[in-house]
């Protein structure tokens, strides 16, 4: 536990790192991704990065299990007064509670430990067995209640940013301010002192893991992070349910220190139930965790007593050698702490191979948008060589041209049909985009696409308008070159017939004719050049902007291919820190060095 500054750096960088992942797109496995970035950056926040960075501070017990086990009850207990709210109603710890000696309450009121959370703490009462006699109110779990001190500690980095929040900035429902009703539980700690509990240990008494109240099973979640010690609880009735046993096996994985008290059991049915439930622990390699059995009580029926000092006595003594005798502390908070560490290559490995994922999607995403508009602007081209616009209203037009329809008719026309043009080059695109993530089952709905409608549209027309008043100038100043200005109207006219060339293919070689007669070769040559060069900018405006539009999202959510690259490299620096540390230890304390290589 006597940490190197070099390991705490690595530390904190890998923990940036961390929390700068994101998993925005919803991609199989994204949404795994983001839990366990949420319960590894809790565990490195609330646990890890201050254990080993104030190895001295005491011990956090956290007492937790599923609904109705019994750790209000416990907590009070080991107490000797009710400090956590008890009772039938369900659920009953929504505000989690946190005891510790007098003199150990400024480890815990700032932010070393669960710094999103904000702390409230009521002055110590001197009525036995309530919990807020002095200010009369019912409900003494109600924060900014008179009598309540409150404070918020400064999050990691002193930072606004929640470094739990979802991509979408939502959060996690662990943190300040995660929750938009006028309920704030599950956004503060409360605190509570008292003599009767050691120095150097406290308990946290937690919201059930199972709860029917998301917020209070990701606080749970969150505050047994925060644990050198686990004290899982559960009862007679529910000790072979899936829920414990997820959290026992979840301790066994990050080989945390561990405790179990199997709680209500019928005396009759001591022997054997405790027999039943060391082999289930033998099974699953547990066999070696502390055990404690409580016996069904009339106090533990309704949750509104205390229990016996007989029931609780195995327990809060095997608690207190912990936080006194300097070997067994060590072996506790360094085998949680070493476990943690070595949880890490895994958890990071998952997390930045779901980093990976995003970026190769997020490219297969903008390669079939490219491909798309690729294509479109190959076909539309294709198109209009073909004279494909001179249909309908166009061709009406350019038919009655010049003795039934004016120039600017004919320009109008053209112009309307370019716009009808392209519009049906960005539909197309966004078909086969469309087409392509719903052949690829890992694609289907990863990104949805902006809808275009009119307002697109509209900015395809504007596009067009601007190439017909730059075609209009063009026009112009050629007229002017060639000495044809004369003439009223002889601008327009020569616009329009080199809007007919560009747009009309080979259905429109008399407008070329003609455009010579008016302008002379070497004109209509150069006129031509520069008008093609003109439509191909616009073209490329339009499809190049919906392409654009289309690849926004991606270019917001994803960043490349840094966050599994910094990911790994904060890892390995991390490893190499560890093994020297590691080193050290052995050479300053061989037998604690044991311990860790052994495992």
């Amino acid at each position: 536990m006597d940490v190197r500054p070099d390991l705490l750096d690595a530390l904190t960088a890998l923990r940036d790192r961390v929390a700068a992942a994101r998993f925005p797109l919803p991609l199989p496995g994204a949404e795994g991704a983001r839990r366990d970035r949420s319960e590894l950056l809790a565990q490195l926040d609330d646990y890890l990065v201050p254990r080993l960075r104030t190895p001295e501070a005491p011990l956090l017990a956290v007492i937790g299990g599923s609904t109705g086990a019994g750790k209000s009850t416990l907590v009070n207990s080991l107490v000797g007064r009710r400090v956590s709210e008890a009772g039938v109603l369900r659920p009953t710890t929504r505000t989690p509670v946190l005891v510790c000696h007098p003199e150990d309450r400024p480890w815990f009121a700032g932010s070393r430990v669960l710094p999103r959370l904000e702390r409230v703490w009521v002055p110590r009462q001197d009525t036995p067995g309530t919990l807020d006699a002095s200010h009369g109110t019912t409900d003494p779990l109600g924060p900014g209640l008179p009598g309540y001190d409150r404070h918020r500690p400064a999050s990691h980095g002193d930072t606004d940013e929640d470094p739990h929040a979802a991509p979408d900035g939502t959060g996690t429902g662990t943190g300040p301010g995660s929750d938009t009703g006028d309920d704030d539980h599950g956004t503060v700690l409360r605190l509570e002192t008292d003599t009767a509990l050691p120095r150097g240990l406290a308990l946290l008494d937690a919201p059930d893991i199972d709860s029917l109240v998301a917020r209070n099973r990701d606080l749970a979640a969150e505050l047994i992070c925060a644990a050198d010690i686990w004290v899982l609880v559960t009862t007679a009735a529910r000790y072979a349910d899936a829920v414990p046993w997820h959290l026992l096996r979840t301790a066994k994985e990050y080989d945390v220190t561990l405790a179990t008290v199997l709680d209500r059991v019928p005396h009759q049915m001591v022997a054997e139930l405790a027999g039943r439930y060391a082999l289930m622990l033998e099974r699953e390699g547990l066999g070696h965790v502390p055990r404690f059995t409580i016996p069904e009580l009339p106090e533990s029926a309704g949750g509104s007593g205390l229990l016996p000092v007989s029931a609780v006595n195995g327990l809060r003594e095997w608690l207190e050698h912990r936080a006194a005798d300097p070997t067994a502390r060590q072996e506790a908070a360094g085998r949680t702490a070493a476990g943690a560490l070595g949880s890490l290559r895994s958890r990071i490995a998952a997390l930045a191979g779901a980093c990976a994922a995003q970026y190769a999607t997020a490219l297969r995403l903008t390669q079939q948008v490219d491909a798309a508009y690729r294509t479109a602007a190959e076909r539309l081209r294709t198109r209009l060589a073909d004279g494909e616009l001179l249909a309908g209203d166009a061709a009406a037009h350019w038919r009655a041209y010049p003795r039934d329809s004016r120039a600017e008719d004919l320009a109008d026309a053209l112009t309307d049909g370019l716009v009808v043009l392209l519009s049906g080059a960005v539909a197309a695109a966004d078909e086969r985009i469309t087409a392509a993530r719903a052949a690829d089952p890992a694609l289907a709905g990863a990104l949805p696409l902006p809808a275009g409608g009119q307002e697109e549209r509209g900015t395809i027309g504007v596009h067009v308008r601007r190439w017909r008043r730059c075609v209009e100038e063009l026009a112009d100043e050629h007229v002017r070159a060639a000495g044809r200005a004369g003439p009223e109207g002889e601008s327009e006219r020569a616009a329009a017939l080199l809007m007919a060339v560009l747009l009309g293919g080979p259905r429109t070689t008399a407008a070329r004719t003609t455009l010579e007669t008016l302008l002379g070769a070497e004109h209509t040559s150069r006129l031509r050049d520069h008008g093609a060069h003109l439509l191909n900018g616009c073209i490329d405006n339009v499809l190049h902007g919906a392409r654009d539009l289309r690849l926004a999202p991606l270019d917001s959510l994803v960043s490349g291919p840094e966050p599994q690259m910094e990911l790994v490299a904060a890892y390995s620096l991390l490893g190499r820190e560890y093994a020297t540390h590691l080193r050290a230890a052995a050479l300053t304390a061989p037998g604690a060095y044991s311990v860790h290589r052994e495992r």
